[in-house]
């Protein structure tokens, strides 16, 4: 199986940390977020991870290289100057993850979930996520999990993870440029062919500062 790393992003929230280095890159309890996604995938097996890259993207091939020092074959997918969203870049990746189901992780999270095993796609589904309980700066939560499928309206909703399974038929009808994946994930989940499933280990969506620093404390006192 292969893995996809959103890394794109500019980091609005972050600054002025970000002004000089990519939020991915930004370093956590001694090594950068992206390290720990690259350790987690090369434990579970996987073989080969994409990594786009927008902002300060140069920056990210030159920090991991080739992926060797995890045992990993890295792949990047440049997209210039402006990132693509997360659709977009994901679309523009698709030549490199091919044609069987992806892991995907958004590049500015931290999750101890740890693989294997790995999950799987059921016959005719597109997607399968990874929900979490609802932090502070998402109260309504995203989607909700009923009976191990994904629908975007139910009760006690839950957060998406950043953390997913997807098929590349998800993308089927889309065309090159910048589009968000909320749509085609609602679109799937209407016709009933998202999974999903909730992860009460540690998480935490890296978006400020104050985020951030609450992690290190966290990871420095496990």
């Amino acid at each position: 199986m292969r893995a996809m790393i959103l890394a794109a992003g500019r980091g609005e929230r972050m600054r002025p940390l970000t002004d000089h280095t990519p939020k991915p890159l930004l370093p956590v309890a001694g090594k950068p977020l992206l390290v720990y996604h690259l350790e987690r995938l090369a434990r579970a097996g996987v073989a080969d991870v994409v990594v786009n890259h927008a902002w300060l993207g140069a920056q990210i091939p030159a920090a991991l290289g080739d992926g060797s020092d995890w045992n990993l074959a890295l792949h990047y997918s440049d997209e210039g100057d402006s990132a693509l969203e997360t659709g977009g870049g994901i679309h523009k990746a698709l030549p490199l993850l091919g044609d069987a189901p992806f892991l995907l992780m958004n590049g500015d999270i931290f999750c101890d979930l740890d693989w294997p095993p790995l999950p799987t796609l059921a016959e005719g589904d597109l997607a399968h996520l990874y929900l979490v309980p609802n932090p502070e700066h998402n109260p309504a939560g995203d989607f909700a999990l009923e009976h191990g499928r994904v629908v975007v309206d139910g009760a006690d909703k839950l957060t998406y993870a950043g953390m997913a399974l997807f098929h590349p038929a998800l993308f089927a009808l889309c065309r090159p440029g910048h589009f968000s994946l909320v749509p085609l994930l609602k679109a799937a989940m209407a016709e009933g062919r998202v999974s999903g499933e909730r992860y009460d280990g540690l998480w935490c969506d890296v978006g400020t500062p104050e985020r951030l620093a609450s992690l290190e404390t966290r990871l420095r006192g496990i």
